[in-house]
Parts: C-alpha cells; sequence; structure tokens
C-alpha cells in the first residue's frame, strides 16, 4: 500500500527553532542571548553555569572576566551580569564571534566587552596584555581539546594563571579524562563533579 500524500492545502511543519540561552542571575536576569544552534556550540546548561557562580560566589564583583572558549558568550557576560567589571571574550568561529557581538549589544554591554575572533591559543601566544586588575578566567572548551591537546591545555591554563594578578580566580571546566593534578595549585583547587562536567576552582593568593 502506498503512503498517504499530503493534502495540497496541508501547511508545512515550521523549523525548528534552536533552544535559547539566556542569563540565569545578576542584573541581566532572564535576558536572552543570540544562538545559532550551530553544533560546534555547545552551551552549558543552566544547572551547571549556576553550579559554577555559586562556587566562585561575591566574589565575581569587580573582577576581569575573560573566555577562553566562549561559545554563546553566556560564561562572560553572565560574569559582568553578576558584577564583573568587564570582560574579554574569545571565540575563533568567526560566525558565532558575530553572535556574541550582538548578544553584547543587545544587552548594551559593548563598551565594557571585547570580543576577540581568534584561536584562543594562537591569542595566547601572541602576549594578550590583560592589565594588573585580577581576573575571573574561564576554561571551558569541547572537552576532546584536554584528550587530543593535552599539553597545549595544559600551558594555556598554566601561562594564564601564572601571569594572572593576585586575587585572580580560574574555572575549568573538563571530564573525568582529565587529570586536574596537571594544574598549578591543584593542591588546593576545588574540584567538583556535575556528570558529565568535572569543575574545578583555583585561586591565586
Amino acid at each position: 500500500m502506498s503512503p498517504p500524500r499530503r493534502k495540497p492545502n496541508a501547511p508545512a511543519r515550521p523549523a525548528r527553532q534552536p533552544a535559547g540561552v539566556r542569563i540565569i542571575g545578576g542584573r541581566l536576569r532572564g535576558r536572552r542571548l543570540a544562538y545559532s544552534g550551530d553544533a560546534r556550540t555547545r552551551p552549558m546548561k543552566d544547572r551547571l553555569r549556576e553550579a559554577i557562580f555559586n562556587l566562585v560566589g561575591p566574589a565575581v564583583k569587580g573582577l576581569y572576566a575573560v573566555d577562553l572558549f566562549a561559545g554563546t558568550g553566556a560564561l562572560g557576560l553572565e560574569a559582568i551580569s553578576r558584577g564583573a567589571s568587564r570582560a574579554t571574550l574569545i571565540e575563533q568561529h568567526f560566525p558565532t564571534a558575530e553572535l556574541i557581538r550582538r548578544s553584547t549589544a543587545d544587552l548594551g554591554l559593548s563598551e565594557v566587552c571585547e570580543i576577540v575572533a581568534a584561536d584562543t591559543f594562537t591569542w595566547w601566544r601572541r602576549g594578550p596584555h590583560l592589565g594588573s586588575q585580577p581576573q575571573l578566567i574561564f576554561s571551558s572548551p569541547p572537552y576532546d581539546l584536554y584528550v587530543t591537546r593535552t599539553d597545549d591545555m595544559v600551558a594555556l591554563i598554566s601561562g594564564l594563571f601564572q601571569a594572572a594578578p593576585a586575587g585572580s580566580l580560574l574555572v575549568v571546566e573538563a571530564d573525568r579524562r582529565f587529570d586536574f593534578a596537571l594544574l598549578p595549585a591543584h593542591e588546593s583547587a576545588d574540584v567538583r563533579s556535575y556528570p558529565p562536567a568535572v569543575v574545578g576552582l583555583l585561586q591565586k593568593e
């Protein structure tokens, strides 16, 4: 039996829209971020982002946020919403970096956010000047980078941590395949599991 034909006047189903990404805390709570649904962007789930900012706590206020693998920009923009003074967001996929620029403009944050469309490792090798303000650095890349480019990831995180001023915080999101003992100051790091994620918070005294 042949399948039934669609009636000529039957409306086509609308294209499914990608799930939205929003700010979940602070003065911009509830505001939406531009998101294309591109598979190369892995938006962090709200509950994990909330857990990370619960770890950071009120120390976020006044810090300079640096989001190394920005994706939608949610971590850096969330930090601004919760009291960080400014942010640099690095994203190698140019169309996604443009979406971050759109989000910062929509949120009225263009003057306090720098969007860098570049490979993070190349950006770091060029020697960025982040200044003397204590930083809140986020490393939340695709988890496979911790396996396929372990040495590069450790060098990136260690270099940023060593260069950061006293009072800086570093948030590393990986999965169970990454050995946090490879990182500086790992003995005092606060490492917690939120399967499949593992999050480590390092503080530079």
